[in-house]
């Protein structure tokens, strides 16, 4: 059986600084690896700064750095810090009072329903499917620019 790394227990001032970090240049959301799969929580940071996402992946204790390309030789080169899954929905626990935007509905929404709504073994009933469904439009829709949808009745 697989061991899945463990995020730490951050200090007080990681945990504010993170958030910090997450509100201005990083991404709270559910996203899907390949077009079929199930969507996944995932939490990102993005800089042109690696020192600042190599100490975000250390003071977590996992996670992973990536480059981005660049596509014109006046882009700076940058990279993003990334957590998925359940290394994310603990380190969202921990950041989660410090966040100020839409994130912290965002956030709020995740941490209240995700594990419910998230089956280890993938195996959904049509009835939690439907609701896991409606999970991942009202998270999608807690977005500053998103406009509210009108339920229009037949």
């Amino acid at each position: 059986m697989a061991t899945y790394r463990q995020t730490r227990e951050l200090a007080p001032t990681e945990a504010v600084y993170l958030g910090g970090l997450i509100d201005g240049e990083g991404t709270v959301s559910l996203f899907r690896k390949h077009r079929l799969d199930n969507r996944q929580l995932v939490i990102s940071i993005s800089s042109t700064e690696a020192s600042l996402l190599t100490y975000a992946k250390e003071i977590v204790g996992a996670g992973k750095i990536t480059s981005k390309r660049t596509y014109q030789p006046h882009h700076t080169p940058s990279g993003a810090y990334v957590v998925t899954n359940r290394q994310a929905l603990e380190l969202l626990r921990q950041v989660a009072p410090h966040l100020r935007s839409y994130k912290a509905q965002r956030a709020a929404e995740i941490l209240k329903d995700y594990v419910r709504l998230t089956p280890r073994n993938g195996q959904y009933t049509p009835q939690l499917l439907a609701e896991r469904q409606a999970f991942i439009q009202r998270v999608l829709n807690l977005h500053p620019n998103a406009k509210p949808k009108i339920q229009r009745s037949l």
